[in-house]
């Protein structure tokens, strides 16, 4: 097979060097790829992130077999519809589907009309009337874009004025744009959070290993939430039992609800929980795999990503499984200086041989290009996710720190605490 992997982060050199180890993949491109894709894959720059035509036309010139969506932002463009009107093979769900990350107001709705557990939740586009709901949602309040924020667009806080300049933020300042023009007020959830992923091709649903992030930028889960700043798979607190739970109770029906309204989902759904007393809860739906949640739970899988994705895509997955390396696996986020606010890019990275030389270590790019040289430097404000596999949490989290501090650039700044506590 020759397979196109759409998107520029870890998560897509994660799923990229996973795709490599398959036999059945004769070549790889990453549509527009950075420094470490590069390794494994043709780099493909000058598409942008919606160009579905664009897309559709490149995989058709350069007869690629398979095309995997890594964002969420081409995906709810419809970037999927542009290669599935050619009769492309994609795995990826269609705008209808994506909305179910595309729109937090959509999701309740299916939610609700599925009978999944969730959180309670209002909508609002008056800043006025979302003000005065405050006091019907907290302490602590939830305020939430219901657009697309690139992981940033949630605010949990125990303060009242901060709950309220957070609403304004959005419906009065703009703040997030055309995906904050209505806001969602939700119920605080109590418990640890975890991501259940599952592939599915409308019908049947594989759930893949649990994994869980750290959102926020600082120790302790401090700070801005971020898009992630490191991961770990698999859970203490998350057994096979409640990933079969995760199954019949939230992933199934959803699938199901959005078959109904004639949007058949066929790719890879994320749901992210809250562990309550109660049992899990939804706090979102991603239309994607999630980052840097992949970078942990890639390296542990043993089965052939290429033939998952194929199954999935021509609607065949019954009957599929999916095995797992009992060990732990560990990402740490390195982070430019400044993110998740503004930061500066170019600056040269130094030490990536010496880290991915220490054993069980891999390196994922994720904000990196190629400068002067050969020479990588920085690109974004997630940079590198470094991750290794170990025996258990705590010899992974020992070999990804031990790697960790090998890689130099200015600014570098990254959490001291992934896998150490429960967010």
């Amino acid at each position: 097979m020759r397979i196109a992997v759409v998107g520029s982060g870890g998560r897509e050199h994660a799923l990229l060097a996973a795709l490599a180890r398959s036999p059945d993949v004769e070549r790889l491109f990453a549509v527009p790829g950075n420094a470490g894709t590069a390794q494994l894959a043709e780099n493909v720059p000058g598409l942008g992130p919606t160009d579905g035509p664009g897309l559709a036309g490149f995989v058709e010139a350069r007869r690629v077999d398979l095309t995997i969506i890594g964002p969420e932002q081409p995906l709810v463009a419809g970037a999927a519809d542009d290669l599935l009107d050619r009769g492309l093979a994609v795995f990826g769900p269609t705008a209808a589907a994506a909305r179910i990350e595309g729109s937090k107001a959509f999701a309740k709705e299916v939610m609700a009309a599925a009978g999944v557990p969730t959180a309670r939740s209002a909508t609002f586009t008056d800043p006025d009337r979302a003000v005065a709901a405050l006091d019907d949602f907290g302490p602590p309040w939830v305020v939430k874009a219901d657009g697309l924020a690139a992981g940033k667009g949630v605010t949990v806080t125990g303060d009242h004025a901060a709950a309220r300049a957070a609403v304004e933020a959005a419906l009065v300042g703009g703040v997030h744009g055309e995906a904050g023009t209505t806001i969602l007020l939700e119920e605080f959830l109590e418990g640890p959070e975890a991501s259940v992923f599952a592939v599915t091709d409308g019908r049947t649903v594989l759930p893949l290993a649990p994994a869980r992030d750290h959102k926020r930028v600082g120790d302790g889960d401090t700070g801005p939430n971020t898009g992630g700043m490191g991961a770990y798979s698999p859970l203490p607190d998350v057994d096979d039992d409640l990933v079969d739970q995760v199954r019949r109770t939230v992933l199934e029906p959803t699938v199901a609800e959005l078959a109904r309204r004639g949007a058949r989902y066929q790719g890879l759904l994320y749901a992210g929980l809250t562990l309550t007393p109660a049992g899990p809860r939804v706090l979102e739906f991603n239309c994607r795999f999630g980052d840097p949640e992949t970078q942990a739970i890639m390296p542990r899988m043993t089965s052939d990503l290429a033939d998952l994705a194929w199954t999935a895509a021509e609607g065949t997955l019954a009957g599929c499984k999916v095995s797992w390396d009992p060990r732990a696996c560990v990402t740490v986020v390195l982070a430019s200086g400044g993110y998740p606010g503004s930061y500066r890019t170019g600056r040269e990275v130094e030490g990536l041989a010496e880290a991915a030389a220490r054993p069980g270590v891999q390196l994922f790019h994720a904000g990196t290009a190629l400068g002067p040289g050969g020479r990588v430097r920085t690109a974004g404000g997630r940079v590198l996710g470094v991750t290794a596999l170990g025996d258990d949490l705590a010899d992974a989290r020992a070999r990804a720190y031990q790697a960790a501090g090998l890689v130099r650039f200015d600014g570098v700044h990254y959490r001291r605490d992934i896998g150490a506590v429960l967010p």
